[in-house]
């Protein structure tokens, strides 16, 4: 019998309550309690089930839902009795941090404030309480959205407080997305006053706070300890190569096959594994985004469902800003390689522009790469960190957004890339000239970029954008061997009646080259004499349909001959 899919329904309970389409994942339960964990952070890719889960522990734990042990009927953690009888016996705070998304630190802290105030509305009925002074219900009610920044960062702490001598029992604490305002932080430039302020209200909550029973937070990276959870030294945090809760976010792949074939989609196993399956979390591999297949079983058509969820706007400006080394590794990934890099698992987003290897953290924490293996090296055990792209509808996220950097309403980039097929210098030269001064910015703000730097950011940015938006007809390649040197880009094609391209570039030296002239002959000249059109004639390809071209730079000027 088929079930009703509901689309981004986060809720537990109503997903329950209508007999929606639900995998069970109800062992988490049991898997955290038996821990025994003071706090918890799990870290999983967006719509990995983070908040669906977070909802089903709120009303497992949370004594207001006491009389509802129906929502855990036929799941499997009510096979267990010692679990029956655990369920509804907690005070619990359930909030999120999700819509923290403010441009500036006033409004983001306001908004906290606002969160927080929610709480304390929940649990009005304190006020009412005669274990309540009148001096305690005056400040309980002094926590609106007006409180103080101080009474803000005490706020959770406060409140478990009153709720332990009401209920006489510890709180349960669960926050979920926590990391979203500090990414809000990073991106929008408040990261150091905002980080101070949620440093203590992280202190006070879960450092110092007598009455907490336990804590679990979710978010999507681990941010690092100094930044928000200074001596903080009670806190397990599980990140996507941890084997703790490997199974617990996200569903298997013996999951997603009962689903379809619960859906009657039996024969499209091959073709779903294809697009949504890789993730791998500890030591579990082929686990799929829910997202995507909930989406998917709905639909029952292939799409981008997940990749499409997000801006990715964090990843977009750090790739683009991204030296040259960084560049050729996103050019390996995308040409189906691996790249091996040594990286720490915990974001520190104030580094993001100093430590080039945070960006992998970074894509590998969103769930864009996955790790197929860890070597340590040395006597200190140096994880090194072998990465793929995670599966083909990440793979449609990088090329979209690649192909965005070219995408302004200035530039030719299309333009260009259709004279160079057609073999039109003129054309190539006019919209290379139109492409170079509407995007090189974006690629020349490197820490430490220098003036030849600065195109070979743009160059290999540019090479990135060809391998979006020629993929399906050439295999780009750039700053390989072949001959005797080492080509700037080659577009080797899939079929060899279609021409192939040489393309070298060069900064003006004007201490040598009078003229970009000059440089570009000089550019032709190097590709001769180096033999780069070896790699191509090996292929089959026919000396007469290789096309070279010089580019020259000086500045944001470029010649093409």
């Amino acid at each position: 019998m088929t079930k009703t899919i509901s689309i981004g329904k986060q809720d537990f309970a109503s997903l329950r309550e209508h007999d929606c389409f639900f995998v069970d994942k109800s062992e988490f339960i049991r898997e955290w309690w038996e821990a025994q964990d003071d706090i918890t952070l799990i870290n999983r890719p967006r719509r990995f089930g983070k908040t669906l889960n977070m909802s089903m522990l709120h009303c497992f734990f949370s004594n207001q839902y006491a009389d509802r042990s129906d929502l855990f009927l036929e799941l499997s953690i009510w096979q267990n009795e010692k679990y029956q009888k655990l369920q509804g016996t907690y005070p619990v705070l359930y909030f999120s941090f999700a819509d923290v998304k403010q441009t500036n630190y006033q409004d983001a802290v306001q908004k906290l404030k606002m969160i927080l105030a929610d709480l304390f509305s929940q649990h009005v009925y304190l006020t009412a309480w005669n274990g309540m002074t009148t001096s305690e219900r005056k400040q309980y009610e002094m926590m609106d959205r007006n409180m103080t920044d101080l009474d803000a960062q005490s706020a959770v702490k406060d409140l478990c407080g009153w709720l332990y001598r009401y209920y006489g029992k510890k709180v349960i604490i669960l926050l979920d997305e926590y990391d979203t305002p500090m990414q809000e932080a990073y991106s929008n430039g408040y990261w150091d006053e905002f980080t101070e302020f949620i440093r203590g209200l992280f202190n006070a909550t879960f450092k110092t706070n007598p009455y907490l029973e336990r804590a679990l937070m979710t978010g999507i990276t681990r941010v690092s300890k100094e930044s928000v959870f200074s001596d903080l030294n009670n806190l397990n945090v599980i990140t996507t190569t941890s084997e703790q809760y490997e199974t617990a976010f996200g569903f298997t792949e013996e999951e997603v096959f009962a689903s379809l074939d619960l859906m009657g989609l039996s024969s499209h196993k091959k073709e779903v594994k294809k697009w949504y399956d890789g993730f791998t979390f500890g030591r579990c591999k082929d686990i799929y985004n829910p997202w995507s297949i909930t989406n998917y079983l709905d639909k029952k058509k292939l799409a981008p469902y997940w990749a499409n969820t997000s801006s990715n706007s964090l990843i977009s400006t750090q790739l683009k800003e991204a030296s040259v080394e960084v560049k050729e590794k996103m050019e390996q990934l995308l040409n189906g390689e691996q790249i091996i890099v040594n990286l720490d698992e915990q974001v520190i987003f104030n580094q993001l522009k100093d430590d080039e290897n945070a960006i992998w953290s970074l894509l590998l924490a969103s769930g864009y790469l996955k790790v197929i293996q860890v070597e340590y090296r040395g006597e200190e055990r140096e994880p090194w960190y072998h990465l793929s792209i995670t599966n083909l509808e990440t793979k449609s996220m990088f090329v979209s957004m690649l192909k965005g950097w070219f995408r302004g309403a200035d530039t030719n980039y299309n333009e260009f890339v259709k004279a160079l097929l057609s073999g039109n210098v003129k054309e190539m030269n006019i919209y290379m000239n139109d492409v170079a001064a509407a995007t090189f910015s974006s690629f020349d703000t490197g820490t430490h970029a220098s003036k030849r730097s600065q195109p070979e950011r743009f160059y290999h940015g540019f090479v990135l954008g060809l391998l979006a938006e020629l993929k399906d007809r050439y295999e780009v390649k750039s700053n390989r061997e072949s001959g005797y040197g080492r080509y700037d880009v080659m577009l080797k094609p899939k079929d060899l009646h279609d021409p192939a391209y040489l393309l070298e570039f060069k900064v003006q030296d004007n201490m040598e080259d009078k003229t970009l002239q000059e440089t570009v002959e000089k550019a032709k000249q190097q590709m001769k004499e180096k033999r780069y059109e070896e790699e191509l004639l090996a292929a089959g390809v026919n000396r007469e349909q290789i096309r070279c071209y010089g580019f020259a730079f000086c500045g944001k000027k470029v010649l093409i001959g």
